[in-house]
């Protein structure tokens, strides 16, 4: 299927992309009766209303949209929640307290300063420089559940599975049996590389276990194109492959970055940002070793900027 709007059907509907890399995310509707919930908004104001207008114009019941879901805490998720007005908006409780810690005013200010913050910034910008975050009013969610919910659209029931913490504290899955649709959020990554901020990675594993074995025709990730369960397989796999490559070399005694650039990425290579293997093997090690503070995000940025190719400018020699 394309990039933007795209019918599975039965009044169920995903938002493609144009990307999978930073930032460009999917999106879903479910829409039966008189009634419709909105599975994420997008990264930014605009990106949003644009989604929204062509929900709108092709499914009526997204005029008034009843509920919003945020599948987890990242901007590219919920930025755009200000536009949805008058939606319950449903998140995890997890999330829900995530969300409060990067708001969109700390990304405009990082974006501001990036110019002057070396190899970083630049690799902060080609990441998220195309987004406008300045004019957005954090909006969180206004219900919040644990482990599942079960909601109703019209007729179709929808249920709501906390998956986290895996890729972020909170992830949670949206099904819609009738449709048999699942929307993953980042639980899949299609074609591109996974980004592990949270952990432990079996909970991802495991999730990636369940929507292998659900009874679904469509399965929608937060990033890339529309899938299937051998694509989840794939992303399955890719976990399961760094988190034992990563184990053999801490066992070893090799450094968190030292590992993320000795680890031979193989048939995952081809897949968007694979830099991202930085912030995978640091969350593996602190996995292993029991460490309950995470890395300094600018570090783990910094790590992924080296292994994508931004360097540090040279100074003049004298």
């Amino acid at each position: 299927m394309a990039e933007g709007l795209n019918n599975l059907g039965n009044g169920a509907w995903a938002w493609l992309a144009h990307s999978n890399s930073w930032g460009w995310s999917n999106a879903g509707l479910i829409a039966d009766g008189e009634e419709s919930l909105l599975v994420d908004t997008l990264y930014d104001l605009r990106l949003t209303s644009e989604m929204l207008k062509r929900m709108r114009a092709a499914e009526p019941l997204a005029n008034n949209i009843d509920t919003l879901v945020n599948t987890h805490a990242n901007g590219d998720h919920c930025h755009g929640n200000e536009l949805v007005s008058g939606a319950q908006i449903i998140a995890s409780t997890a999330s829900a307290a995530e969300m409060a810690e990067l708001p969109p005013e700390a990304m405009a200010a990082i974006v501001e300063a990036a110019a002057d913050m070396g190899a970083v910034g630049q690799y902060f910008l080609a990441c998220f420089g195309q987004f406008r975050f300045d004019d957005i009013c954090h909006t969180p969610p206004n219900r919040t559940f644990e482990g599942e919910l079960a909601l109703q659209v019209g007729d179709k029931p929808v249920q709501l599975i906390e998956v986290g913490p895996a890729h972020t504290r909170g992830d949670v899955l949206v099904y819609s049996p009738r449709d048999r649709t699942v929307f993953t959020g980042d639980i899949l990554f299609i074609e591109g590389t996974p980004v592990m901020w949270q952990g432990p990675v079996a909970n991802w594993i495991k999730a990636c276990q369940l929507i292998e074995a659900m009874d679904v025709e469509h399965i929608v990730p937060g990033h890339g194109p529309l899938t299937d369960k051998a694509g989840v397989s794939k992303v399955r796999h890719y976990l399961e492959y760094v988190r034992d490559e990563a184990r053999q070399r801490y066992d070893s005694g090799m450094g968190a970055f030292e590992a993320a650039r000795d680890i031979e990425l193989s048939e995952y290579s081809s897949w968007s940002d694979p830099e991202r293997i930085a912030v995978n093997v640091d969350s593996l090690y602190r996995e292993f070793s029991g460490e309950q503070t995470m890395t300094d995000i600018f570090e783990l940025f910094a790590r992924m900027a080296s292994l994508a190719g931004f360097e540090e400018p040279t100074q003049p020699s004298d």
